[in-house]
């Protein structure tokens, strides 16, 4: 490779690497060191990471908040994990057969269905989790259309639960899923599913041997699209879990905002890249593998 074509090539590739570098790996990297600090009523609040002493400059690293998120915050990041996994397999149940549709749908149908999946995304979150604060309160929509059709006799608590924030996460985060699946079902070759049916596979098993085999990637890429947002949110939990509900997301808020507790809040933050991390290179490996299939 000549000079020229070596500088030309990394003249391409520099851009994304160094906008990564500017915006996720120097941020991370300001937090982790403030994830080693100690909270102090100064600004920032926080002590110097270094300090000169009388040997030269000194480390004042310490480990004190990690023992603390050991010690406080299990349930929180226990919770916030059996959520999260909860409304990603409740979102591909309900998005699987929805965008399968869509890709089956004829060619002049599936703009619009596409546009009604991306539509609430016309309108603010917050707005949308007041309106399902509306439906589910004792008084709201779905008790009285209960009680009307004489389902129930006294008004069933649907907030401030396990189940309102269920709901919540799964109809924020389902369009997430949707739009990787009919990705990948859109360019399915029909051809191997008539194949299948030539052989005398029956729906059923050309469904479980052909079309889910070859759907994985978009399986696996709609699965990351809502797990990570939704371990880490606040919002929703929120205002339709009540004050009980503890998740990661609130818990960042509490420590960042009402305690003013900067380093505790960033070796939560931390902590919680660090369990990402796993879903991450399961998911890689699995878009892999469906690359080379």
């Amino acid at each position: 490779m000549t000079g020229f074509g070596f500088w030309r090539r990394w003249a391409m590739i520099a851009p994304p690497f160094m906008w990564l570098a500017a915006f996720f790996l120097l941020p991370l990297g300001v937090v982790a060191g403030i994830s080693l600090t100690q909270s102090a009523d100064s600004i920032p609040p926080y002590t110097p990471l270094f300090s000169s002493g009388p040997n030269g400059l000194e480390s004042n690293a310490t480990l004190e908040n990690y023992r603390l998120i050991c010690q406080g915050c299990v349930r929180a990041y226990a919770n916030s994990l059996g959520y999260a996994a909860l409304a990603t397999g409740l979102c591909l149940l309900v998005g699987y057969p929805i965008a399968f549709a869509i890709a089956r749908a004829p060619q002049s149908w599936r703009h619009p269905l596409l546009f009604l999946v991306i539509l609430p995304f016309w309108t603010s979150l917050l707005i949308r989790v007041y309106a399902w604060i509306a439906i589910l309160q004792p008084t709201g929509l779905l008790n009285r259309a209960l009680r009307a059709a004489g389902l129930i006799d006294a008004p069933i608590l649907l907030i401030y639960n396990d189940f309102s924030v269920v709901i919540g996460l799964v109809y924020g985060y389902l369009p997430f899923m949707i739009l990787p699946l009919y990705g990948s079902l859109s360019q399915l070759d029909e051809s191997l599913v008539e194949a299948a049916a030539d052989l005398g596979a029956r729906p059923g098993r050309a469904f479980l041997d052909v079309v889910l085999p070859l759907s994985l990637p978009g399986v696996a890429a709609g699965a990351l699209l809502v797990f990570i947002p939704a371990i880490g949110e606040f919002v929703i939990p929120d205002l339709l879990g009540g004050p009980h509900t503890l998740m990661v997301g609130k818990v960042l808020w509490q420590e960042f905002f009402d305690n003013v507790d900067w380093p505790a809040a960033a070796a939560v933050a931390m902590v919680l890249v660090a369990i990402l991390t796993a879903p991450l290179l399961v998911v890689q490996r699995v878009l892999e593998r469906g690359r080379s299939a």
